[in-house]
């Protein structure tokens, strides 16, 4: 396996917890996941990470001049800008809100009580995340913003996008928090980690659209804990990357603690889009539900590898998941991957897995409307995957996702 690459220089640092946590990210890598590791049977990293994507370049300080920062929306936002991997500090008070530098909460803040509360060792790209560690954004919300929570992430540059996001909700809040992923066609490698809590009676809708480079390799590590009768809904489109896994870990740590998670991939080429979940049911009546769906075109691959762990006392837990794909080409190919892990009695829990083409009468029903064959194709895979947006109930995010 390979080892931590030795072209990656990190500026001297003062800050104790930052140091330590380098240091225990280093002691926990022991290399990029081969497909002998099971979690990343599927996803060949190995092969496409390169040594040009682990170069350091220098910071982006140029914020009223950076293309990322120029970005805009429809709607009114909480706006934060990274920039090859930096995050441009220029914040503008937030009511509600307390928002700093990663770096600086970890100085002068408890904000390192929070960071890396799960075991890095199982986790080869978040200890990787850690050894390298610099940027990123703690983020506590302990009012209700009246406006969605905007991150661009903006890749220029080949070499690595390293970031580390600390995300509190107070007991009570409820928001809504975007994140979006673009880049330029260069030979880059983007690895962010998010730890989110959600309190007691807390709610997150946490959404991500993700259209890196053609180039590009993306892996993203999302880690919530949620609390009783906290609520955690996520949805997640993927387009871009020549390699894009997207992995969600969630624990209901509480009774009442629930959580919806969406996800949708529409790939084509050689791209490969991985959507890896694992929920943990610790407490009864705890709730879950996922929908992922993909379309897959030419030689692109999706994996989609989803388990639901259901601990021995968490009685009354529901647990549901489902994978849809459609194959639009002989090359193209899915591997899917369910698991239950039910340790209860008196649970709901189910999982499913299909695949298949274009419905051929439908698609004769347009095409006889007089809409040529490649517009009705695009107007059946949409339909398909709209399905997995319906739940977003902000009309501004919704038709983010539409119009993707």
């Amino acid at each position: 396996m390979l080892k931590l690459p030795e072209n990656i220089t990190l500026k001297e640092t003062h800050i104790p917890a930052l140091e330590a946590l380098r240091q225990k990210g280093k002691a926990a890598f022991s290399g990029l996941p081969s497909l002998k590791d099971e979690a990343f049977k599927y996803t060949p990293v190995q092969s496409v990470l390169t040594d040009e994507m682990f170069q350091t370049n220098p910071c982006c300080d140029n914020f009223d001049g950076c293309a990322c920062t120029q970005k805009q929306l429809d709607f009114e936002a909480h706006r934060f800008f990274f920039c090859d991997g930096t995050l441009h500090e220029h914040f503008h008070p937030m009511q509600g809100m307390e928002v700093l530098p990663l770096s600086e909460a970890l100085e002068n803040h408890e904000a390192s009580g929070h960071i890396n509360k799960f075991d890095a060792l199982k986790h080869p790209f978040t200890a990787l995340n850690l050894s390298c560690l610099e940027q990123g954004l703690f983020l506590r919300i302990f009012q209700t913003p009246s406006n969605p929570i905007v991150l661009f992430y903006q890749a220029k540059q080949s070499g690595l996008k390293n970031i580390y996001n600390v995300i509190l909700l107070e007991k009570g809040v409820s928001a809504e928090i975007v994140e979006i992923f673009e880049g330029q066609n260069e030979a880059y490698f983007t690895n962010v980690v998010n730890e989110i809590f959600v309190a007691k009676e807390a709610s997150l809708k946490h959404y991500k659209l993700q259209n890196e480079a053609l180039n590009a390799v993306h892996m993203a590590f999302n880690r919530v804990e949620v609390k009783s009768k906290g609520c955690y809904e996520s949805c997640v489109f993927q387009k871009g990357g020549k390699l894009a896994r997207h992995e969600l870990d969630v624990c209901l740590l509480e009774e009442n603690a629930s959580a919806f998670l969406n996800a949708a991939y529409k790939i084509k080429g050689n791209t490969l889009a991985d959507t890896t979940t694992n929920i943990a049911h610790l407490k009864p009546f705890t709730a879950s539900d996922q929908l992922i769906k993909g379309v897959v075109d030419e030689n692109a691959r999706g994996v989609f590898q989803g388990k639901i762990c259901v601990a021995q006392n968490a009685v009354q837990t529901k647990g549901y998941q489902l994978h849809k794909a459609l194959l639009l080409s002989d090359g193209a190919g899915v591997d899917v991957k369910p698991e239950l892990e039910i340790f209860a009695d008196d649970v709901k829990c189910s999982h499913g897995a299909t695949c298949g083409d274009l419905n051929k009468d439908e698609l004769f029903y347009l095409k006889s409307r007089g809409i040529c064959e490649n517009k009705a194709r695009e107007m059946l895979t949409d339909a398909f995957l709209k399905t997995v947006f319906e739940g977003i109930s902000n009309p501004d995010i919704k038709n983010l996702f539409e119009n993707f």
